[in-house]
């Protein structure tokens, strides 16, 4: 893990050393991303809550899995996930769709109280070479949200307000 709570907010010194390790690891990895992924990575949209894309301090509006289903009988399934967010800045919702989903983490010890702010995320690559995205949501103090999504892309879309 390079940008996540555990290495941001115990990091001495130099704050930029986590992402400058993360930048790295996607260069070095470049060829093994998909091209929506890679592109969202590399344009540093995930990490820059000046941004008003950017999901940082953002609030989930809905997630919703999707099950497209092929064959006689409707018996050949994949999953997909799509998360909106009301953007920081609540000027946009932000959506992020994962067309195949191979295997998905969601816990929130505290979910009366929803996830709070989307806080921090990376994208990095599984043994089996797919992507995972980990999400830290805000939660209050030592009940955090967490999710963790194995899946084959990750794109990333914005709307205005009005487009429910």
């Amino acid at each position: 893990m390079f940008v996540l709570s555990e290495q941001l907010d115990t990091m001495k010194g130099d704050p930029n050393i986590p992402f400058r390790r993360y930048r790295d690891y996607v260069e070095a990895n470049r060829a093994k991303f998909p091209a929506a992924a890679y592109e969202l990575i590399s344009s540093g949209l995930l990490l820059d809550a000046s941004d008003h894309r950017c999901p940082h301090d953002g609030w989930l509006e809905w997630a919703r899995f999707e099950e497209p289903s092929e064959g006689d009988r409707n018996e050949i399934r994949t999953l997909s996930l799509r998360v909106r967010l009301l953007g920081p800045y609540h000027d946009m919702y932000i959506e992020i769709y994962y067309p195949q989903v191979f295997s998905y983490s969601m816990s929130n010890p505290a979910s009366h109280a929803g996830h709070f702010d989307w806080r921090y995320s990376e994208i990095r690559l599984s043994d089996a070479g797919n992507l995972i995205h980990e999400i830290e949501w805000a939660g209050p103090p030592g009940a955090e949200a967490r999710w963790i999504i194995e899946t084959s892309d990750v794109q990333l879309t914005t709307h205005p307000l009005d487009q429910a």
